[in-house]
């Protein structure tokens, strides 16, 4: 009896390796990365253009990207390489970075290399150099709390922190640092 015992014992545990084999031997990468990813974008959209308009039907803004993603469910959309171009009556700004984020309530982050044009004519400042601002797209606000470059045809204004109200042309630097003037 002691034989067969421990031949039932052998087949028992040889089918438990069997049967468990399959899990015992799986790579712990390929759990990571389903763990890793937080969600998955509703759609996806490669040179994404497009245009946006306000309760009057004018137009408020309009978006090209190189690749833009929408997740719905976390309220928020996601574009790389993107150019939003700003409209208020006679005054436009075309802001461009390199990744940006829109939320569900208008608000815009852009980051990485950001520039917005003032693409009026014979404006003060010509364009606004930082790494990151933010944008009100309804009440047309920009904002950055980051180190900032303000260029304009004969000057150079360089700080810390902006503020700005894009309907009336208002720019506030929260921290100047210096100024450069040009000769004309």
């Amino acid at each position: 009896m002691n034989s067969a015992r421990l031949i039932l014992s052998v087949l028992f545990i040889g089918c438990m390796v069997w049967l468990w084999y399959p899990y015992l031997n799986q790579t712990p990468t390929e759990t990571m990365i389903k763990d890793d990813i937080i969600a998955e974008p509703d759609y996806t959209a490669v040179a994404l253009k497009q245009t946006a308009f306000d309760a009057q039907g004018k137009i408020s803004h309009k978006v090209t990207a190189a690749k833009m993603e929408l997740y719905q469910q976390l309220g928020f959309t996601y574009f790389e390489k993107p150019i939003f171009t700003l409209y208020n009556q006679q005054k436009t700004w075309q802001i461009n970075a390199n990744e940006a984020t829109l939320y569900e309530n208008k608000q815009l982050i852009l980051e990485g290399d950001v520039v917005a044009k003032n693409l009026t004519d014979n404006a003060m400042i010509e364009h606004i150099n930082a790494n990151n601002i933010h944008v009100d797209i309804e009440l047309q606000t920009m904002g950055s709390e980051q180190p900032v470059e303000l260029i304009g045809p004969n000057l150079k204004i360089t700080g810390r922190g902006l503020q700005a109200d894009l309907k009336a042309e208002v720019i506030e630097l929260i921290n100047h640092t210096r100024t450069i003037y040009y000769d004309q």
